[in-house]
Formats: structure tokens, C-alpha cells, sequence
């Protein structure tokens, strides 16, 4: 049965930990001989980075497909264009725009290569592996499942980010508090939901109240790519959701702070903070690679 790394939802608990504990550990170059296209729709330093490399680590070849290469549904459909990798590879790592799009070439494909998401319009799965991975190195000595009762908060616009991030925290017991304007705030239902997990979620629309005793903050951009029309009044809605010393300060002493990347800098985090001594983000770029290492591991073992 192949495998596919779609949405930390559809992992569930025992997947999310498997995928955790393979991106730590060592083990065979599962993707000898295996050709891996990465497609990407939209741009980015690190899942390109990430991807080429933890290919490249297991003994793969990977090849990166841009938009103007491909053009999903502009060009040929997402069916067509699924169709003919299948053809030439066995996995395909996705950045897309519309998350349909993984569906629809899944079903194309029938399920004869396997998927990773890379991004898509309602979830970051690798990014919230790569988070947790990140938390358990500076607050319970590397154990994922330690996280259990530690207190995040995220505070900004609750993107695709946001809720691959709070699924995971969820699944591993961990208390998450999303603090944003209404309008900004988590919608109802969907793909990637966080309340459909149970567990301890919070939602507030004061940035003081969220961090409030936090054991992490977190945060993203404001205006993500496509959004750059609403700049100016984003810029309005979400100034009180600003990470800076003064917001900090209500977290725990000692609270570590943690940004996806790319930081529009004195927007939703100023310099000190990202670059001040309570900043991980340098680390969770780090395990970028690691988190996709462990998804391509995963999708190659044979299922427990």
C-alpha cells in the first residue's frame, strides 16, 4: 500500500511519532534508485533546500519542477500532470497552491506514487514536524512525546502554519493557545482542523492573553504570498500581534521563540527578538532537512 504525507491529520498519533522518530534516528539510504520530482508552485528557500537534501541523503535523485514547467490547471490539469510523473517517478514532493490538487492527482495516479506536501493552501506538514522537532530539543531533552503539558502559543494570522502545528501539538498532548483578531483567527472545520483533535485549545483575540505563562511563541508572516493586495491593512488588523520584548515578556522565563521563515522583520517580529537569545528559528530551519527525512523514511517502510 503506498503511502502518502499529506496533512498531520490523516498521520494520527502513531504517525506523527513513527515520522518524528525516523527523522531522528539513522538508517538505510531507502531511496536508492528512486527518482523523486519535486514540483513547485510556489517559491521557497527552505522546503527546496530541505527536499533536495534529505533526497540526496537517502540515495535519491531528486529534480525540481517550477511552476512555469508545469502550470497545474493552466497548462495541463493536475490529473494529467500526476499521470506523467508517475511514469518517470515513485515519489513527488508538492508546493501547491490549492490542496485539491494533491487529491486529485492521488486519485489520477491511483496511489502508485507516493506524495509528500510541501505546502499547500491548509497545511505545512513537514514544517510542523520540523517544530516539534525543534521544541523537544530545547524543552524536554529530544523526546517528542515529552512535550506533553507544555504551553504554545501562537499569536498572528492563523495560517496553513498554524494549523498542521496545532494538530501536531495536539496529537502529542501539548496545551496550544491561538491568539488573533476574529477575522484572522482559526476557521471552522476543513482539512488540517484542530478542533477536531480534542485536547487543550484555546482561542483569544489579545496577544497579551495567549503568550501569557507560554512556554513557546510562535509566529508567522502577516501577508503570505498572494495576499501582498491586503499589505497595508494587515499591516492595521494585526499590529498588537507584533512578537517584541514587551509581548515577550509575558511568556515564561525563558520561553523560546520560533518563526517558519522568511521573517518580514518588524512586522510580526522585531530584530531583537529573532535575533536575540530566546530564538530557536535558526534550529528549526536545521530540522527542515530532518522532518523531510523522516517522511520520505516513512513512506518507504513497510507499515507497522
Amino acid at each position: 500500500m503506498t503511502r502518502h504525507f499529506l496533512t498531520i491529520d490523516a498521520l494520527g498519533v502513531d504517525g506523527l511519532l513513527q515520522v518524528c522518530e525516523l527523522a531522528r534516528s539513522e538508517g538505510p539510504a531507502v531511496l536508492t534508485h528512486d527518482e523523486v520530482a519535486l514540483v513547485f508552485e510556489r517559491p521557497s528557500l527552505r522546503t527546496r533546500a530541505a527536499a533536495s537534501t534529505a533526497v540526496h541523503d537517502l540515495g535519491g535523485n531528486a529534480t525540481f519542477f517550477g511552476d512555469d514547467e508545469i502550470g497545474i490547471d493552466t497548462r495541463e490539469s493536475a490529473e494529467d500532470v500526476g499521470r506523467t510523473l508517475a511514469q518517470m517517478f515513485t515519489v513527488a514532493g508538492l508546493r501547491v497552491r490549492r490542496h485539491g490538487a494533491l487529491e486529485r492527482i492521488r486519485r489520477a495516479t491511483n496511489d502508485s506514487m507516493a506524495l509528500v506536501n510541501l505546502m499547500s493552501d491548509v497545511a505545512h506538514p513537514t514544517q510542523a514536524v520540523a517544530d516539534l522537532l525543534t521544541m523537544a530539543d530545547y524543552l524536554s531533552g529530544g523526546d517528542v512525546r515529552a512535550l506533553a503539558g507544555v504551553n504554545v502559543a501562537y499569536v498572528g494570522d492563523v495560517t496553513n502554519v498554524a494549523r498542521s502545528l496545532a494538530v501536531a501539538l495536539l496529537n502529542v498532548g501539548a496545551n496550544v493557545t491561538l491568539g488573533a483578531p476574529g477575522e484572522y483567527q482559526l476557521g471552522e472545520g476543513g482539512i488540517e482542523d484542530p478542533r477536531a483533535v480534542g485536547g487543550s485549545l484555546t482561542l483569544t483575540d489579545s496577544a497579551h492573553d495567549a503568550v501569557k505563562g507560554a512556554d513557546v511563541v510562535y509566529t508567522d508572516v502577516w501577508v503570505s504570498m498572494g495576499l501582498e493586495a491586503e499589505s497595508q491593512r494587515r499591516r492595521i488588523d494585526l499590529d498588537a500581534f507584533r512578537v517584541d520584548d514587551s509581548l515577550l515578556a509575558a511568556a515564561s522565563p525563558g520561553a523560546v521563540v520560533l518563526h517558519c521563515l522568511p521573517a518580514h522583520r518588524g512586522d510580526e517580529i522585531t530584530d531583537e527578538v529573532l535575533d536575540g537569545p530566546q530564538s530557536v528559528v535558526w534550529r528549526q530551519v536545521f530540522h527542515r532537512r530532518s522532518a523531510m527525512r523522516g517522511a520520505l523514511r516513512w513512506i518507504k517502510e513497510e507499515p507497522r
